[in-house]
């Protein structure tokens, strides 16, 4: 196999493994700060 060609299937898989990462931890943390807020400051949920 061509070593550029691997090398750039690697930093494309690594882009894509980290962008997904990161909205998998993202998202129910912001769910859950929006909850906290709610609860502590009486804040609505779509602000």
């Amino acid at each position: 196999m061509n070593i550029g060609l691997l090398l750039i299937m690697i930093i494309g898989g690594a882009a894509g493994l980290l962008s997904t990462l990161f909205l998998v931890i993202s998202l129910p943390a912001v769910i859950i700060w929006k909850f906290y807020r709610r609860i502590t400051k009486k804040i609505p949920l779509t602000m």
